[in-house]
């Protein structure tokens, strides 16, 4: 009996803990509280940014990697053998054509001249002996023939004999053979006249190469053979220039790009942009110039090449840059940020905002890309307002809340505005 009314007021005690956490399971299952769950799970508006979908002219362009090339290289080698006497150059300097680069000593080509010379004036000489001995044996062939004639009539009137008439005849044909002679002598004088005269000119051509000149603009390379050598005709390149001005940029587009530049290209000359990749503030325009005869079967590309005045030599043979190829101006082509587009398993789309502030998903043909915004080519109109950041949480049909970009720009103190 007493332990009975020991363990009453501990069971009371225990009973009144029990209901007080019934009530207080109670109080947390209001109305108000059950709302509040629901915008934790992920119910509210999303923030986001979004942009207009804008209409401007935007220009098709091919951007690659290219190399610079030379317009040309000329590889200068000695034409005559001797000692190189003289370099009239600095290695790297800038020359232009016709300016005299080396001195081979012209001594021995100077004295083989004179020697030929000489000969020259003694063909001429005996060509004017072999033109008199045949004035003078044709004088005497007219007069010989004039007296066999004369004895062959005396003949036939029995004055003199037939023997004294052939002698006269045969004297007049030995003449006649000396005339021939002479002809033949004079014929073969001025052969050799003019064979001495093509040596002279030879040898003058030879001297020609002893000054040895530039052919073109360009800038000079590393002398291999220095001053004071002996050089041999055609055997070693003595240095290398290269024509800077125009100069080529070389680069290479996908083949499916082949009829897009030919098409183009037909119609106008192509501007090609490039900048070095070391030096974004270098910017050189030319034009397209040259399209290959044959796509590259390895890469399946095809190599094309602009021209560059290069009038302030800033592209350099050898030297990588990025080219822009552009290929022409898409008018009021509907645009938007590159962000805002979306690739998912059927392909790209964006998300539009409505006017309801809830978004719908839409797919979308892409165009070509202008710098940070994409060309849409189907999916969008004009004046849309699309997504561009925080698509990660959003859904069809979720409701956004537009964020300001401008937000955070500092106020006049400085400061940024809350």
């Amino acid at each position: 009996m007493v332990s009975a009314m020991r363990a009453g007021p501990t069971l009371c005690v225990v009973l009144v803990c029990l209901g007080l956490y019934g009530c207080a399971g109670s109080s947390n299952a209001t109305p108000g509280n059950a709302k509040g769950g629901k915008k934790g799970g992920g119910g509210g508006d999303v923030p986001v940014t979004v942009a207009k979908v804008e209409r401007r002219d935007v220009p098709v362009d091919i951007q690659v990697i290219g190399n610079v090339e030379a317009y040309s290289t000329i590889a200068v080698k000695a034409q005559v053998g001797g000692v190189l006497t003289k370099v009239h150059f600095r290695e790297g300097d800038y020359v232009k054509e016709g300016d005299l680069l080396f001195t081979i000593d012209a001594r021995p080509l100077r004295a083989q001249l004179q020697q030929v010379e000489a000969n020259l004036a003694r063909n001429r000489a005996q060509l004017r002996q072999a033109e008199a001995n045949l004035a003078r044996d044709i004088a005497q062939e007219q007069y010989a023939i004039a007296q066999a004639n004369r004895y062959a009539k005396l003949m036939q009137e029995g004055v003199i004999s037939k023997e004294q008439s052939e002698q006269t005849r045969t004297n007049a044909d030995a003449i006649a053979q000396a005339v021939s002679a002479d002809r033949a002598a004079i014929e073969s004088v001025k052969a050799e006249t003019g064979a001495t005269e093509a040596t002279i000119e030879n040898i003058k051509v030879q001297l020609e190469y002893s000054e040895i000149r530039s052919p073109i603009n360009g800038r000079t390379g590393n002398v291999i053979v220095k001053q004071g050598n002996v050089v041999n005709a055609n055997t070693v390149d003595m240095m290398t220039i290269n024509e800077v001005e125009p100069i080529y940029v070389t680069f290479s587009v996908p083949e499916s790009q082949l009829a897009s530049v030919k098409r183009y290209m037909a119609v106008q000359k192509l501007p090609v942009t490039v900048i070095p990749q070391d030096d974004n503030s270098t910017r050189e325009t030319g034009l397209l110039t040259f399209i290959d005869n044959a796509v590259d079967m390895g890469t399946g590309t095809i190599k094309l090449k602009g021209t560059f005045p290069n009038r302030e030599r800033k592209l350099w043979p050898g030297q990588f840059v990025r080219v822009n190829l552009r290929l022409t101006m898409q008018a009021n082509a509907l645009v938007v940020p590159n962000q805002a587009v979306q690739t998912g398993q059927s392909g790209e789309f964006v998300f539009v905002v409505k006017p309801d502030r809830t978004v719908e998903s839409r797919p979308v043909t892409v165009g070509v890309r202008s710098d940070q915004a994409l060309v849409i080519d189907k999916g969008l109109e004009f004046g849309e307002t699309v997504v561009t950041e925080g698509q990660l949480r959003l859904a069809p049909g979720s409701r956004v809340a537009v964020r300001d970009n401008n937000r955070t720009r500092p106020d006049k103190k400085g400061t940024p505005e809350s």
